[in-house]
């Protein structure tokens, strides 16, 4: 049921409702009673303002598309990243590997420090990472001796580290699959391999071209080969070495003559 008000009442209660509320009812009255053309002119404001920062924002989001783009940052512990270079021409950065076990060596090494363990940790076969690396031989140990290596490495049957710090200061080497004994015939795998810190590292892989890989007798001992060429040779007295390139791994000489004269080498295997 409707209740009805006179005129003086609705103009008590309108001024009741003004002085309670006044934002309501004299801000938006004001523009409700404004003539027809000042509300559109009003209206026309307002879209000119907005039109106006849109079209900023357009001009400001095309310049931001032009200038910017998205880099999508490759995961760092991923494992194939830390051995993803070219060993003959980078250096792989050696903060932050994460995935490839560095070497352990239960004895105290002449030659080798952390940066060279580095280095050769990404070069080095699955079956060998996280055991133990044991010196073997050292002519700081056990004499200038070839018979004396091959005796000692009698008792091993895994792969064999072989380090060599020449007169001119240079650290170089091989990574053998096979532990080094006399044999008439060439014996390893692919897994053997050159290496150098001459002084950036650099490692010279298995070309597949021949099989040449170790051969020793009691003369010497080779380490890959063909056209006449050793990768790697050392005299019985381990005092005397040369360094070619050869087809077996494709290297550039290990030192920076290509005869050289021996002041430390070392032999290391791995125990498992």
């Amino acid at each position: 049921m409707g209740v009805a008000y006179s005129v003086g009442e609705v103009d008590h209660l309108y001024t009741f409702f003004v002085q309670w509320s006044p934002d309501m009812y004299t801000k938006s009255n004001k523009k409700k009673n404004q003539p027809h053309f000042l509300r559109e002119k009003h209206q026309n404001r307002n879209i000119g303002k907005k039109n106006k920062v849109a079209s900023k924002s357009n001009q400001l989001n095309n310049h931001a598309a032009k200038n910017w783009e998205i880099i999508k940052v490759k995961d760092p512990k991923r494992r194939l990243s830390l051995c993803s270079f070219d060993s003959e021409t980078e250096e792989p950065e050696y903060h932050g590997i994460i995935g490839v076990a560095q070497p352990v060596l239960n004895d105290y090494s002449e030659l080798l420090d952390h940066r060279h363990l580095l280095s050769l940790a990404c070069h080095m076969p699955a079956r060998t990472q996280g055991y133990p690396w044991h010196l073997a031989y050292s002519t700081a140990v056990h004499g200038s001796s070839l018979k004396t290596l091959y005796r000692n490495m009698a008792k091993f049957d895994s792969p064999v580290l072989l380090v060599i710090k020449d007169m001119q200061k240079k650290v170089f080497g091989a990574f053998s699959s096979d532990p080094f004994r006399v044999s008439k015939y060439c014996y390893g795998t692919g897994e053997t391999f050159l290496f150098s810190f001459n002084p950036d590292f650099q490692a010279y892989k298995w070309t597949g071209e021949n099989s040449y890989f170790v051969s020793g007798n009691f003369e010497s001992l080779q380490i890959g080969g063909g056209g006449g060429e050793f990768g790697l040779w050392i005299d019985a007295d381990l005092y005397h070495g040369s360094s070619f390139s050869c087809p077996t791994f494709h290297n550039a000489p290990l030192s920076t003559q290509k005869d050289f004269l021996i002041q430390d080498l070392e032999v290391w295997t791995v125990q498992n």
